[in-house]
Parts: C-alpha cells; sequence; structure tokens
C-alpha cells in the first residue's frame, strides 16, 4: 500500500523524532556520562543472552533427535516382542490342541481297553 502524502503524516515523523530526542536528553540527564557503559552492558547481556539461546536452542535439537530416535528403537522392540508373544501364543495352541486330540484317543483307547476286559 501506497502511503498518502497528508499533512497528518508528515507531521508523525517529527513528532516522533522530536519525542526521541526528548527521550535521550531525559537519559542524558539521569545517567550522564555512565549512558554509554550501561548501553555497553546491555549489548553485552544481549549478546550473552542470544548466545546462551542458541545453545538452548541447539540442545533441545540435539534432545529431540535422541528423543525420536529412542521412540523408534522403543516401537521396533515392542513390535519384535509382539511378534514373538504371538508365535509363542500359537505354538502353545497347536500343543493345546495336540493335547487334547492325544486326550481323546487316549480315551478311546482306555474304553477299548475296558471293553476287550470285560469280554
Amino acid at each position: 500500500m501506497a502511503k498518502k502524502n497528508t499533512p497528518e503524516a508528515s507531521q508523525e515523523i517529527p513528532a516522533s523524532l522530536e519525542a526521541n530526542s526528548k527521550i535521550d536528553a531525559i537519559k542524558q540527564l539521569i545517567f550522564g556520562e555512565n549512558i554509554q557503559a550501561y548501553d555497553s552492558e546491555f549489548e553485552t547481556l544481549k549478546e550473552d543472552i542470544r548466545k546462551k539461546k542458541e545453545a538452548l536452542e541447539s540442545l533441545i535439537d540435539e534432545v529431540r533427535e535422541e528423543l525420536l530416535k529412542n521412540i523408534d528403537n522403543l516401537g521396533t522392540d515392542i513390535n519384535i516382542r509382539i511378534t514373538e508373544l504371538e508365535s509363542s501364543i500359537e505354538d502353545k495352541m497347536d500343543n493345546l490342541d495336540d493335547r487334547k486330540l492325544d486326550r481323546k484317543v487316549l480315551g478311546d483307547l482306555l474304553m477299548k481297553l475296558g471293553e476287550k476286559i470285560s469280554q
């Protein structure tokens, strides 16, 4: 959007400059010659905060990657264990079916044996 050159718009710019110069004058009155030292300390603190923020973001990224890797490994381990459990259950079900079949055969044999004894 293009700004219109209105008298109000042109008055805002000098007003903001005037406000900034007043703020600078107040700073100078309050802080005097120490303002440069304060500015320097603030800049040092800002830089230190920026570096620590970057270090924390890097650490967060590393932890995120490690967590995702561990979650993936855990998912793989769980899938392997579930597969092993399914296989074990199928083997036990097959054994159970065999035992039931053997009991039926044993029962039939015992009945035949009982009939032979009673004859």
